[in-house]
């Protein structure tokens, strides 16, 4: 534990000294711009607004309702934790098709196997896709554009609670693969992050990971850092012998 700590911590240090801190800064908490002093993820970030109120699914809401209830099976992405969590996702092809592709080329090429949650906020979101457990920093090398409102592709799909949605910089088309699962409605944030799916089963699991202690965070003026080791085993996506393709990738 002392080890991930210290490979953290170095990695941070080194952010900053090739001037990239305020990116990395932004990734970890999910915002853009203006967001990322105000929200909170891979391109927003909470710190300075108002906690949401942890509400349970919106299972009624009509846009949200509308993808459950497509005639098509839609894609279900199982992620098992570690310490025998589950959480089961229903992904949005409808909503965001390119993001959905991405998420399903990487989960199922194994990539996000030995992932941590990074960033756990309860009470907004919990973020993961950044780091494996010892602290060392992964990315895909690549970035896919955003397919939200704000940048000019319809998506109404909310950030009602257990919505999984793609975390990015400032730069509108920087998600890549660091992802964020909603712990609680944050409306704020519709428009401006690209959501893809909805988690369906293991709210539990939900709740256990954003009940996991945490310290400050500097980069977001915000306790977010987790003091325990939060790890991804696997996410597989169950595509129902649909082939969604390769996603649309920006070098």
């Amino acid at each position: 534990m002392k080890r991930f700590f210290a490979v953290l911590t170095a990695a941070l240090l080194l952010l900053a000294a090739i001037g990239c801190a305020k990116t990395y800064a932004n990734s970890l908490t999910g915002k853009t711009g203006e967001e990322s002093a105000a929200a909170g993820t891979d391109t927003t970030s909470a710190a300075g607004e108002t906690e949401p109120q942890q509400t349970e699914p919106q299972k009624t809401e009509e846009t949200n309702q509308s993808k459950e209830n497509s005639t098509m099976q839609n894609p279900i992405a199982t992620i098992t934790m570690r310490d025998g969590g589950v959480m089961k996702l229903e992904l949005y092809p409808d909503a965001a098709p390119n993001t959905v592709k991405n998420f399903i080329a990487l989960a199922n090429s194994g990539f996000y196997d030995g992932i941590i949650f990074h960033r756990i906020y309860a009470g907004f979101m919990v973020q993961s896709g950044g780091f494996k457990e010892d602290g060392t920093p992964v990315n895909p090398e690549y970035s896919i554009k955003g397919e939200f409102a704000s940048n000019g592709f319809q998506n109404d799909l909310k950030h009602t609670r257990g919505v999984i949605s793609m975390a990015r910089a400032q730069d509108p088309d920087s998600a890549g693969a660091q992802f964020f699962i909603m712990h609680a409605d944050a409306p704020h944030l519709d428009g401006g992050y690209a959501a893809f799916g909805k988690l369906i089963e293991g709210f539990d699991t939900l709740d256990a990971i954003a009940a996991t202690p945490t310290t400050y965070n500097p980069y977001m003026n915000e306790n977010s850092v987790p003091l325990e080791l939060v790890v991804i085993d696997t996410i597989r996506v169950d595509t129902f012998g649909v082939d969604y393709g390769e996603p649309e990738k920006i070098k």
